[in-house]
């Protein structure tokens, strides 16, 4: 009895003593069964804060999840996933998270280009804005020239092999790029998969809606592989140090040194509100470029725009450095309350389970290894750490984009690297568009 009172007076989880979080707990659920929870960003918030800190202290608190498989995270996106799947949560609820993490993004529980911002979009501003504008300038410039080839290194050999083993596997040398390869490799969903069904349909004469049913079992099952691979090569760094920067992605320099050994920010809240508005300034701005270069995705433009900006020092550092501020306090609080909202809105279980097949898994995980391993020795060549590379060039291109990229650095303890990440998901998916169209033509 003594040690069950302790635990529930001492123990802690997300801060709080585990008789205050039960307290919270039970208040939610009285007003899910009730009728009464509020829908919109006030319940969806306090649910998804509250389902992130209970499942992340399990997965970072279960033997083996937590050695091998990146703890809290993926047992929180695979966790809420499954609750979806086996209908334990109410359906009021999932709109209404889904309502609050897309704004409408969602149609069909399919993801569309041109929607509106919601959550996932709030969260990503804030740490693209952050991380980069507290970068080192010079360095900034330094990792943006040597990480491009990273990406290519990444692509072409998960092509490759996603190619000749479907060539092997008597899956189809075409097949297996098209429908294997492209659609991992390809940025996502709204910016992937769906524009990659309409540039397919053209060629092909097949309408975009059943191209896109066979591109989404695999982005989504190597979606959920690059999670556990992300998990991996975070274990790996811990056995072999050589191999990492430990969220630092050039070797031998100081990439995220916020520092900087320059003016210190002090943390008045009103810092808070200037990075914030900063942060969602850089995304509209990213938006009306978008408005007329509309075949990159407004994340990209957003990044270089932040970029831009940091390279020839418009902006004064203090205002730099409130951004830094923002950026940080949002992945302390918010990053598994976003988890949660991944699982439920963008991780389709169903779909996992039905695509699994011996042939086709082999397809997805030697072109989920294709990626990682091609960037690991690309980046290495470039003179990165092999780990942080095959993170952010390869894992992050074969994910689902802006939700795979979160959940992938957040398996690998490694949210710092969301801009690398992002030009991989954004600039790298814009690639695939373009060479998917030309191979198409070479191949038709």
């Amino acid at each position: 009895m003594n040690k069950i009172k302790h635990f529930l007076l001492e123990s802690k989880v997300m801060g709080l003593p585990w008789l205050v979080f039960i307290v919270i707990g039970v208040v939610l659920y009285l007003a899910t069964i009730l009728g009464v929870m509020p829908t919109g960003m006030v319940g969806a918030f306090a649910v998804m804060i509250f389902l992130g800190a209970l499942l992340g202290f399990i997965g970072d608190h279960t033997p083996i999840i937590k050695d091998y498989f990146g703890g809290g995270p993926i047992v929180i996106i695979f966790g809420v996933a499954a609750m979806v799947y086996f209908k334990w949560m109410p359906a009021e609820m999932i709109r209404s998270i889904n309502s609050f993490m897309t704004a409408g993004a969602l149609k069909n529980g399919t993801a569309i280009v041109g929607y509106k911002a919601g959550f996932l979009d709030f969260y990503i501003a804030a740490l693209i804005t952050g991380s980069i504008l507290g970068m080192n300038k010079k360095l900034l410039i330094k990792a943006s020239l040597r990480y491009f080839p990273v990406v290519i290194g990444a692509t072409l050999v998960a092509l490759l092999l996603a190619a000749t083993f479907g060539f092997i596997m008597g899956f189809g040398f075409q097949d297996g790029l098209f429908f294997i390869g492209m659609p991992i490799m390809g940025g996502g969903m709204g910016a992937g998969a769906v524009p990659l069904s309409t540039v397919m349909s053209e060629v092909l004469n097949q309408p975009a809606e059943e191209i896109l049913s066979k591109l989404v079992p695999a982005l989504a099952l190597a979606n959920a592989m690059a999670i556990v691979f992300a998990g991996l090569l975070d274990k790996l760094g811990k056995k072999v140090p050589s191999l990492t920067g430990n969220g630092k992605l050039m070797m031998g320099d100081q990439d995220f040194d916020f520092t900087d050994n320059d003016e210190k920010l002090d943390d008045h809240p009103s810092h808070f509100g200037v990075g914030l508005l900063v942060a969602l300034t850089f995304m509209v701005f990213g938006t009306i470029i978008e408005k007329y270069v509309p075949d990159i995705h407004f994340y990209a433009w957003m990044i270089i725009s932040v970029g831009v900006v940091k390279a020839l020092g418009i902006l004064p550092r203090k205002i730099e450095l409130a951004a830094q501020k923002w950026y940080q306090f949002v992945a302390a609080n918010f990053t598994l309350a976003l988890l949660v909202g991944i699982g439920i809105s963008y991780v389709n279980l169903g779909q996992i389970i039905d695509s699994i097949s011996f042939t086709y898994v082999v397809l997805v995980l030697v072109t989920v290894i294709g990626a990682m391993v091609g960037a690991g020795v690309v980046g290495r060549l470039m003179g990165l750490y092999p780990i942080e590379a095959a993170i952010t060039g390869g894992l992050c291109m074969a994910n689902m984009g802006g939700t795979g990229d979160v959940a992938v650095l957040g398996a690998s303890k490694r949210m710092e690297l969301m801009p690398f990440a992002q030009i991989s998901s954004r600039i790298g998916g814009a690639f695939i568009l373009l060479l998917t169209s030309l191979l198409l033509m070479l191949f038709s």
